[in-house]
């Protein structure tokens, strides 16, 4: 006897497309990890920690001292106020912290609205806790929120907005007039937004990250979900962290303690010191990354592809419709992982009904001459 749910379900792509680079030496621009660690001071304040204890376990919400941190910091970027103690919680990472929301705000029966391209632990997290993930589609090259399309979807078992932004896989950042739309949105139907803002300092250009939280109505009927391995570049960590109302993170926590219960204590240390960096962290890290964005989107253009626009986030999405090729884009990914020695993903797979065209997502959160290199051998291979 197996799991319903997981019994049938597949190896996520990102795995499947990670296997396949290493057996056949490609560069991995699937997978959305950075080639480099993070701070060195911080690695070195975990192993302090870890060498002088306590290794035991820590409280169940999370160290005070990293409570306190990410109030802080909240308070800091975005003027939100927050109790360390009551609306505050520390997780395993935000996929975690993702679940434990799920499992504690929603019922069986329950609907949540997922907007689509959609990251892809959301839907088997709502299925396993008994609602129906309702997708909203948002299509290239814009993402465009159609804000007749979600007043279609709504129904009076909608129980949750699932909202990430900046987005995985696209890139897009929700901007002012559409989180208000959303807010809007939200308070009329007595909704609550889980909102996964894991990317929260990798925004670019003029773009700017706005917590739903912070828009009028949204205060008590908001959670934030953040991210230590994202902002400082330490995504093996897997500290997440979620704030928001007492009402709502006390639910929250419950589920956590029976999912992992807490997080390695060195770490939470770590993290709370990263969380104090001046803004010359946060300012550089968005500057490096863009750089990073632009070599890529100008690498891959030159090579024929159509590079959409990407505000945030670790990816770019690309169109190989000039190349005028008929396969499908997962045949493409698995051959340019063989032949040409580059991996990426197929957009499809972060649609519901796997078909949105000819799009392929790449990572570009890699050292300069990685990305060099990944693309000159694009350019190798295509222009053949």
């Amino acid at each position: 006897m197996t799991s319903r749910l997981f019994g049938s379900m597949e190896t996520t792509i990102f795995t499947v497309m990670s296997a396949l680079a290493r057996t056949h030496g490609a560069i991995n621009l699937g997978q959305g990890f950075p080639d480099e660690d993070g701070p060195l001071v911080l690695r070195e304040r975990a192993a302090r920690a870890l060498a002088e204890g306590p290794n035991q376990y820590p409280p169940m919400a999370g160290l005070p001292e990293l409570r306190a941190a990410i109030a802080a910091h909240s308070e800091r970027f975005y003027g939100l106020k927050l109790n360390p103690d009551t609306d505050v919680l520390v997780t395993s990472g935000a996929t975690e912290a993702i679940a434990d929301c799920l499992f504690g705000l929603v019922n069986p029966g329950d609907e949540v609205i997922v907007f689509e391209p959609v990251y892809d632990s959301y839907r088997p997290m709502i299925e396993l806790a008994g609602a129906k993930a309702i997708p909203v589609r948002l299509e290239p090259p814009n993402w465009r929120l159609s804000f007749e399309t979600l007043e279609r979807v709504v129904t009076s078992r909608t129980r949750v907005l699932l909202l990430n932004s900046p987005m995985n896989p696209c890139g897009k950042v929700f901007d002012e007039e559409e989180l208000r739309g959303l807010a809007d949105f939200c308070v009329r139907n007595d909704l609550v937004a889980v909102c996964d803002e894991v990317y929260e300092h990798l925004v670019f250009a003029d773009a700017r990250h706005i917590p739903l939280r912070c828009l009028p109505g949204m205060a008590e009927r908001a959670v934030r979900i953040g991210s230590a391995g994202k902002t400082f570049a330490l995504t093996g960590w897997k500290v997440g962290y979620v704030s928001g109302p007492a009402q709502l993170i006390a639910p929250i926590a419950k589920a956590h303690q029976f999912v992992t219960f807490t997080t390695a204590p060195a770490l939470q240390v770590a993290v709370a010191e990263g969380l104090g960096f001046p803004d010359s962290y946060f300012n550089g890290l968005t500057v490096d990354l863009q750089a990073k964005r632009d070599l890529l989107a100008d690498g891959l253009t030159r090579v024929g592809f159509e590079v959409l626009p990407a505000a945030g986030s670790y990816f770019l999405i690309a169109s190989y419709a000039p190349f005028h090729l008929s396969e499908t884009p997962l045949a493409l990914c698995r051959r340019l992982t063989i032949e040409a020695g580059v991996a990426a993903i197929p957009l499809d797979a972060f649609y519901g009904d796997g078909h949105v065209g000819p799009y392929l997502r790449f990572c570009f959160c890699k050292r300069p001459e990685i990305l060099e290199q990944a693309v000159a051998r694009l350019e190798r291979y295509l222009r053949r």
